[in-house]
Formats: C-alpha cells, sequence, structure tokens
C-alpha cells in the first residue's frame, strides 16, 4: 500500500470495536512476532493530562541520552505523530510499509480489528526494529481493556488521575472508572498515582497490592510555584528547586509533581537520568494544543479541553493568566460530548463566544452550538467556517484588548493552527 492508501486502510477500520478482551490483539501481535515483548514501556493512563505527562517523561529520557519512542492519541495535525522515536514521527515510507504488513496478517487472521488495535500494532512494530531504550505508551481509552494492555512487564506504569469521562464503557462511578485504568498494572512492576481523588487513590492503591506491585501516591503538598505567566512555570517540588516548566497551563505543575514522582521511581529502578536531563527535558518540552500560545497580538491560546474536567481546567489557567479579564472563546464541539457542562464552565470567564463546527461527523452544528450558548446567557454567534469564525475572534479580540482562547475540540487545533499560519504568512 501507499501512505494515503494506509491511512485509508486504517481509519476504514474505525466502525470496528476494541474485542472486551485482549486475546485477538494478542493473537494479531503473535502472527507479527509479538514485537511489544522486545520493549521496555512506560505504561501511561489518565482522565486527563496523560499526554502532557507523556510528553514530559518522552524529553526527560531524551535528554538523558536514551533513544525514546513515543505513542500517542489522538494526532494532532498529521496522523504519523502517534508514532515517534526521539521526537521524529514515523516517515510515511515505513508506515506504509508496516501497514501494509500488518493488513496481510489481519487477512491471515480472518478477523476484524479496530483502527486503534492496527495502530498499535504498527507502533509496537515500530518501536522493536527501531532498537528503542524506552516507550512511553498512552493508554487510548481505560487501560484493563486498552489494545496497548499487552505489555506484560512494565518499567513502570503511572495513572495521572480519575475522573468522569467514557462513562458508557468505564463505568459511572469513581471506582470503576479507577478500577478500569488500574488494570494496566502487572504483577511486580511499580505504579505511580498522581491524581488527588480519595476513593480514587484507594481503589489504584488495592489493585496494585493485589499484584504486588509497589505503590507511590504523588504528594502535592511539598509542590511550590514561585512563578506562572505566559512564558512557563518555575516550581520546587521533591529536592528540585526553581524548575522552569514550558508548558501552558495551571494543570501543568500537577503533571510536573507526577512525572517528578515518576522519575524517581525510575532511578530507584536502576534508570540513570540525573539532574541536568530533567531540568533540560522540562523547559523544553512542547506539547501542542494543550493551553498552547500561539500568537501575542493579540493573545491566542488554544487548548484541547473536550470535556467538562478538560474545560475546567482551561478555565482555571484564564483565571491565572488573565484575573481581571473576560476572554473571547472560538468553540466547536463533538456532538456526544458534556457541551451543556462545558458551557457552565465556561460561562464565568466568557465574554463572547464565535461558534464553527470541527472537521469531523461527529462534530455538533455550529448554529446550535451558539443556540446552547445563548439558551445560557452566553453572547454568541456562529460561522459557516472554521476560517471565517477565526478571523473574526481575532479581529475583536485585537480591537478590544482582549484574550482569544480556542478549545472545545482538539480536531479544531489542525485547522486554526494552519490558518495562524496562513495569516502570519
Amino acid at each position: 500500500m501507499t501512505y494515503l492508501e494506509t491511512i485509508d486502510y486504517i481509519h476504514a477500520r474505525g466502525g470496528a470495536k476494541c474485542k472486551p478482551d485482549l486475546s485477538r490483539m494478542r493473537r494479531l501481535l503473535a502472527r507479527l512476532g509479538n514485537p511489544q515483548d522486545a520493549l521496555r514501556c512506560i505504561h501511561v493512563a489518565g482522565t486527563n493530562g496523560k499526554g502532557s505527562v507523556c510528553a514530559m517523561l518522552d524529553c526527560v529520557l531524551r535528554c538523558a541520552g536514551y533513544r525514546v519512542g513515543l505513542f500517542t492519541s489522538p494526532y494532532i495535525r498529521h496522523f504519523e505523530e502517534r508514532v515517534r522515536v526521539d521526537g521524529q514521527s514515523i516517515d510515511r515510507e515505513t508506515l506504509a510499509e508496516l501497514g501494509t504488513l500488518t493488513k496481510r496478517v489481519i487477512e491471515e487472521c480472518g478477523e476484524e480489528f479496530s483502527e486503534f488495535e492496527v495502530i498499535t500494532a504498527i507502533g509496537f512494530l515500530y518501536f522493536a526494529r527501531q532498537k528503542v531504550d524506552y516507550v512511553v505508551l498512552e493508554v487510548g481509552l481505560g487501560g484493563r481493556l486498552d489494545p496497548t494492555n499487552v505489555i506484560d512487564f512494565p518499567v513502570l506504569s503511572v495513572i495521572t488521575g480519575i475522573d468522569f469521562d467514557h462513562t458508557a464503557v468505564l463505568g459511572n462511578t469513581i471506582q470503576s472508572i479507577a478500577t478500569e485504568k488500574a488494570g494496566i498494572i502487572k504483577q511486580g512492576s511499580p505504579c505511580v498515582f498522581g491524581g488527588s481523588d480519595g476513593i480514587a487513590c484507594r481503589t489504584v492503591k488495592d489493585v496494585a497490592a493485589a499484584k504486588g506491585a509497589p505503590f507511590y501516591a504523588v504528594d502535592h503538598a511539598p509542590l511550590c510555584v514561585s512563578r506562572m505567566d505566559l512564558d512557563g512555570t518555575v516550581l520546587s517540588f521533591g529536592g528540585y528547586t526553581d524548575l522552569r516548566i514550558s508548558l501552558l497551563g495551571t494543570y501543568q505543575k500537577e503533571n510536573a509533581a507526577t512525572v517528578l514522582t515518576a522519575l524517581s521511581v525510575l532511578e530507584q529502578e536502576g534508570i540513570r537520568i540525573g539532574e541536568d536531563a530533567v531540568r533540560n527535558g522540562l523547559a523544553t518540552v512542547a506539547w501542542p494544543s494543550r493551553f498552547e500560545l500561539m500568537r501575542k497580538d493579540p493573545v491566542v491560546i488554544c487548548d484541547g479541553g473536550h470535556n467538562p474536567q478538560g474545560v475546567g481546567a482551561a478555565v482555571a489557567s484564564v483565571r491565572e493568566y488573565f484575573p481581571d479579564q473576560r476572554v473571547n472563546i472560538l468553540t466547536g464541539v463533538m456532538v456526544d460530548k458534556s457541551y451543556r457542562e462545558m458551557i457552565e464552565r465556561l460561562m464565568p470567564v466568557t465574554h463572547r463566544a464565535y461558534t464553527v463546527t470541527p472537521q469531523n461527523p461527529r462534530a455538533l452544528p455550529a448554529k446550535e452550538y451558539a443556540a446552547q450558548l445563548l439558551s445560557h446567557g452566553v453572547d454568541a454567534v456562529a460561522f459557516d467556517s472554521i476560517k471565517e469564525g477565526l478571523q473574526a475572534a481575532i479581529d475583536a479580540s485585537r480591537k478590544e484588548k482582549r484574550p482569544l482562547l480556542c478549545l472545545g475540540s482538539l480536531y479544531l487545533y489542525g485547522s486554526i493552527a494552519e490558518l495562524l499560519e496562513q495569516m502570519e504568512n
């Protein structure tokens, strides 16, 4: 297959569901030579923050001199971003080659595989071929039944925190969701929990105890922030003072505490990292669409918040960085998200909303979203295209000297980033 044929083949698997156990995924990988068994993985699950945590771990380990694979989802602008080695996405030729191999084996299996199962298999093949030292492996959904959970002996399991999301699949209580995510914990392998919910912490701890896995809960009490502005965050934690994090967002300090705790556990496991690698990694890490500063005149920030918890975190950041202002919002959402609750969280910080329709079949039409905002008392206007909405929002924000926050769906980010680049040129 060519690159485009490979992408079409993978996306065509979108209608297939992951099997409610891992047997099918294991059969596929066995036919591919079990590439996952050659990998030393740091497995990361959680409701929010796992992408940022993965990015920080990847960057610090690379600064320590290791060859690192990074597996994340969803992609932001280009599909091949989901599989990276040493910061570089898998090249299109190799993606096509491994996609063709995986397709042939799937046809031999005579079974239907989901899109995520296919790209996970390709990722394992690529990382094994590249002979990486470590793989930072992000869970797709949940943990226990996620296709990435075929890793039998992870170096470390990290659970960033637990909140309500995907309740139809994971359950509608914190305990049930925590149990699903704790399913990535393996016998005897250490586990770090970065959340603050007591029920979730006890649940994860109990699962770890049952599997004889050393358990480490992140202690956020010593976390001290000395500066937080649009240039980054400076904090002290766990023996480190004046650490600078390049990533913006009030939630990144908690993510950093989780990462620093995880790195401490890795060092206990004999993985040499060092202070310089920690400092350089956190100061240079980049992770798009997480309260990302896109331009300064006017201030345009993109955030991937697409559920009530993510939007709530973005709102907390707005209050921190712009305490005396309401912001304009460019927003579009998926129809299957809890957008009414998202609106309620946005109301206190929103001056005016500019609604658009993300480029996805599940998108809520801009006019319907604007009507929902108006019914909640938020001034809102709908646009037929993302380009028109973005231009109107930027023009108004510049005139009003008001920040513009773009959020609601990760599917918006690629379009906005491309349009902003065109405007700059």
